[in-house]
C-alpha cells in the first residue's frame, strides 16, 4: 500500500518564514559547529548575538606599521589582468580603454619663449586585444607623472605615449591634455588690458604605427545676424524707427592636425588665425569707448554661422602647418530659442556620418 503525502501550491508567508527561522535558531543553539556547517555554513549567520565560529576574527584598527614587501605584493589578486577565461561579454577588440580627467600641473612652452604652468586634465587610453581581460589603468598615470616635470610639447607627449603603450603591451594609444590657456589682450580703444582664457587641448593619437598630432581650440566671439542688421537699418531709413540687430555669443571649436614636416603651430598662432577670420572676439576689459567700438566692429563683420565656418576654413587651409581640420560652430541665438550650428571638415581624420548627440551642447562659454 502506497501512502502519498499531499502537496500544496500555497506560497509560504512571512509568518511561516519567521516560524521556520525560530525553529532553526532554536536547533542551532544546542548544535555543534560541525553540525551547523554540515547542514549549511550560512546557518551560522542566522544565530543572534554570536560570532561566527568558522570565520576568523578580523582586526578593526588600521595597521599603521604594516609594510607591503615584494612577496606580499606578489600575493595580491589582480583580476583586471587576469586570464582570458575571466572576460565578460563578447571577446571583442576595444579601441580605447583608459582613464579620463586625471589632473596635474603641467608646464607648456609659449610662443615668446617662456613657460607657463597650467592645471591640466589628461585622458590616456590604449587599445585592448580581444583576448585580454583588461589593463592596469594606474600605469597610465604613473607613466605620465614620470614626464610631468618636463616642459610639455608634442615631442614630450609622444615619449609619454610610447612609454605607457609599451608598458601596457598595446598597439594603439591616445593622450589628450585639456587646459585653459591665458593671453593678455588689449581693449579696442582704451588703454586697458586683461586676460582672455582659451579652452585648448593637445591630442596625440597613434594607430597602426602612425602618429597624428592634433590641437583643439574653442574660440568665443560675437556674431551679428546680417539679415537682422539690414532689417534694422530698413526700419530706421523708411520709418524712422529705432531698431537693433540681434547678435549673440558664439563658439567655434577648431580642430587641426599638425603636419609633421612643418614648423611649430603655437597656441597663439591658432588664436591669431581665428581672430583674423572672425575679429569680433568677446572682450575682457571694456570702457564706454570700447563698447562703442565693439558695436561698430560687429556691424562691420555681420556673419551667419555658415559664414563663420567658411571664414575659419579659409585661414586654416592657407596655413601649410595645418593638415586635416574640422570646424564646429554654434551661434547661440538671442532671436530664437534654438541655436544655429554648422560643421565643416577637411580630410579624412574628422569625417563622420554620425555626430555625438550632445556635441553642440558642449559648445558653450561660461564667463
Amino acid at each position: 500500500m502506497n501512502v502519498h503525502t499531499p502537496t500544496t501550491d500555497v506560497e509560504p508567508s512571512r509568518t511561516d518564514a519567521e516560524k521556520a527561522l525560530a525553529v532553526l535558531q532554536e536547533w542551532a543553539r544546542t548544535a555543534t559547529v560541525t553540525e551547523v556547517a554540515e547542514l549549511h555554513p550560512a546557518v551560522a549567520r542566522l544565530l543572534p548575538n554570536q560570532e561566527l565560529a568558522n570565520y576568523p576574527a578580523l582586526a578593526r584598527a588600521y595597521p599603521e606599521e604594516f609594510l607591503a614587501d615584494d612577496a606580499y605584493k606578489a600575493s595580491l589578486p589582480d583580476l583586471q589582468n587576469g586570464p582570458e577565461s575571466l572576460i565578460k561579454g563578447a571577446k571583442r577588440h576595444i579601441q580605447h580603454v583608459g582613464v579620463s580627467n586625471f589632473r596635474l600641473p603641467i608646464r607648456f612652452h609659449r610662443r615668446d619663449g617662456g613657460d607657463l604652468t597650467l592645471e591640466t586634465s589628461v585622458t590616456g587610453t590604449v587599445s585592448l586585444e580581444a583576448g585580454k581581460k583588461g589593463i592596469n589603468m594606474s600605469r597610465i598615470m604613473r607613466t605620465f607623472y614620470a614626464h610631468s616635470e618636463k616642459t610639455f610639447s608634442m615631442e614630450v607627449i609622444e615619449d609619454a605615449l610610447n612609454d605607457y603603450k609599451t608598458d601596457l603591451e598595446s598597439f594603439d594609444a591616445r593622450i589628450q591634455m585639456r587646459f585653459s590657456f591665458p593671453m593678455r589682450v588689449n581693449s579696442l580703444r582704451s588703454a586697458l588690458t586683461g586676460y582672455q582664457y582659451y579652452d585648448l587641448s593637445l591630442e596625440l593619437v597613434e594607430s597602426r604605427g602612425v602618429f597624428k598630432k592634433i590641437i583643439h581650440l574653442d574660440y568665443v566671439y560675437s556674431s551679428t545676424c546680417p539679415c537682422s542688421l539690414e532689417l534694422s537699418e530698413h526700419a530706421r531709413q523708411f520709418r524712422g524707427q529705432l531698431a537693433t540687430p540681434h547678435s549673440q555669443r558664439s563658439v567655434a571649436r577648431i580642430s587641426a592636425v599638425l603636419r609633421p614636416d612643418q614648423p611649430c603651430l603655437w597656441f597663439e598662432d591658432l588664436i591669431d588665425m581665428c581672430r583674423r577670420a572672425v575679429p569680433t572676439e568677446t572682450q575682457v576689459m571694456v570702457k564706454r569707448e570700447d563698447e562703442q567700438a565693439f558695436a561698430e566692429l560687429n556691424a562691420a563683420h555681420p556673419i551667419f554661422v555658415e559664414d563663420a565656418a567658411r571664414l575659419f576654413s579659409e585661414e586654416l587651409q592657407n596655413d601649410p602647418r595645418v593638415g586635416d581640420f574640422r570646424i564646429v560652430a554654434s551661434h547661440q541665438e538671442s532671436l530664437h530659442s534654438h541655436d544655429a550650428v554648422s560643421v565643416l571638415t577637411e580630410g579624412e581624420t574628422f569625417l563622420s556620418e554620425s555626430l555625438d548627440p550632445k556635441l553642440f551642447n558642449t559648445l558653450y562659454h561660461v564667463g
